[in-house]
């Protein structure tokens, strides 16, 4: 690893850190050599990326793969369990929600855990607990034993995407987390495209027990993989480091405006995620009358265009930052914009006619929200001290995914209150569009994360954004 020497003032001696040139350390010698922007912020230097950077990123791919084919399956097969199980669209909304009920309480406690204990062995528990609760299923269950076991599944997942994120930073300079973060967030999108037409195969011709057995199988795969492969990164703080570092209040980061603008933006865009998640399958066979076996190859349509999307805005936005744009514009608006359009689509959705102009605008609609996964943990990264980051990036994930407990279950309650079924889930979806209007505003309002960070340079003395 290369041996970084900084000389800040000639009264303070050279300090050795035994690790690739650290983020803070860059920005240190951005602020004394480089030209500031636009905005008054200093461009920071390019840093080398850690051997092995991208074998974790690809494994950790896979983990966010596994989470999201284990929330989607509830949704793929939610026609033949509300038969089987006789239930209500009140019922299976609540089904849906019941996997976020201990999410974000998981995700803030896991959160604080990834501070002191290792990311990989966090990781390992969390995968190994998702394919456990899987298998339960395989047999004949009652409505009270699947209800318990999304709990216990969503209890597991919760920290996973903060976790993952987290441990991913440990080998990327803030500089080069955009793509690394839109690679992991893609596993949530391959996570569909793969296993929906798989799991619906086994779906269609044999039950839909045996899907949420095969899913603990595959979780049981990578839990092994990580074992044998998985480590921590190496950019972490030293002993030095940490002393010099300051902890910053988490009142104060916690009620920063980015800090708010970030939970308020991706907030809608989960909304969004988590009615795909639990009704677009139902939507597509009982609302516009497609078989099971079509509407599994439909219900792929919005992951694919949101795998696009992420992809192109993480590139966008390394892009941008290499070019000096500053990160209120690299990340902020960037991240904000696609909200509102996606939410302005989403209002035209009962307004037009024919199935396939429907499901474009659905699809559209809902796969713009993507951009804002990939800015908002570089942006808590920003101006978050790394002894802290874990907890921050939890604790943000723990709010916005409460519009997973929420979302589902007010579509069950809207589709069964409403005159017609289509009528239902035509409201459920302006509501929806609504949400993501207001949540794109509030992230223009608030998301300035390179002031936010000047603002917490002056009041601390040497915090290490690393």
């Amino acid at each position: 690893m290369a041996e970084v020497e900084v000389q800040r003032t000639r009264m303070v001696p050279k300090c050795r850190v035994a690790l690739p040139d650290a983020p803070w350390v860059a920005s240190v010698m951005a602020d004394q050599t480089k030209p500031a922007n636009d905005d008054g912020e200093a461009t920071m230097t390019m840093q080398p990326t850690p051997k092995g950077a991208w074998k974790i990123t690809f494994l950790l791919f896979l983990f966010m793969l596994v989470n999201f084919a284990d929330k989607i399956v509830v949704g793929l097969a939610g026609v033949p369990i509300m038969t089987e199980l006789k239930l209500e669209p009140e019922q299976f909304g609540l089904l849906g929600s019941a996997f976020f009920f201990l999410f974000s309480i998981s995700a803030i406690v896991v959160g604080f855990i990834v501070n002191r204990v290792a990311t990989r062995w966090v990781l390992l528990v969390l995968a190994a607990i998702w394919a456990l609760a899987q298998f339960p299923m395989v047999g004949t269950v009652s409505f009270t034993t699947l209800l318990i076991c999304r709990v216990i599944l969503g209890a597991g997942e919760g920290p996973a995407a903060a976790v993952a994120i987290h441990s991913v930073y440990k080998w990327f300079p803030d500089e080069k987390r955009a793509l690394p973060t839109a690679i992991l967030s893609q596993g949530s999108a391959f996570g569909v495209i793969l296993a929906v037409p798989a799991l619906n195969w086994v779906i269609v011709n044999y039950s839909w027990h045996y899907a949420f057995g095969a899913l603990g199988v595959v979780g049981l795969m990578w839990v092994a993989a990580w074992l044998i492969l998985g480590k921590e990164g190496p950019l972490v703080q030293t002993v030095a480091m940490a002393a010099a570092d300051p902890r910053i209040p988490y009142f104060q980061l916690l009620t920063s405006r980015t800090f708010i603008g970030c939970c308020a933006a991706t907030f809608g865009a989960y909304w969004a995620l988590s009615l795909g998640l639990t009704w677009f399958t139902p939507f597509i066979i009982k609302g516009l009358g497609f078989s099971q076996k079509d509407a599994g190859w439909i219900s792929i349509l919005p992951w694919v265009f949101g795998a696009v999307i992420v992809l192109l805005t993480g590139w966008i936005s390394q892009v941008l930052m290499a070019r000096g744009v500053s990160t209120r514009g690299a990340r902020g608006i960037l991240g904000s914009v696609p909200l509102i359009v996606g939410g302005l689509i989403l209002v035209a959705l009962p307004y037009v006619n024919g199935v396939g102009l429907q499901i474009a605008l659905l699809v559209v609609g809902s796969g713009l929200c993507g951009s804002i996964y990939v800015v908002c943990p570089p942006m808590l990264g920003e101006f978050t001290p790394v002894s802290q980051r874990g907890a921050v990036i939890a604790i943000y994930g723990a709010i916005y995914t409460l519009a997973g407990i929420v979302a589902p279950a007010v579509m069950g309650s809207v589709i069964q209150r409403a005159g017609g079924l289509l009528e239902g889930y035509m409201t459920g979806f302006t509501i929806n569009a609504v949400i993501l209007i207001v949540s794109g505003l509030l992230g223009l309002l608030l998301l300035w994360p390179n002031t936010e960070r000047a603002r917490l340079i002056a009041q601390a003395a040497q915090p290490k954004f690393a």
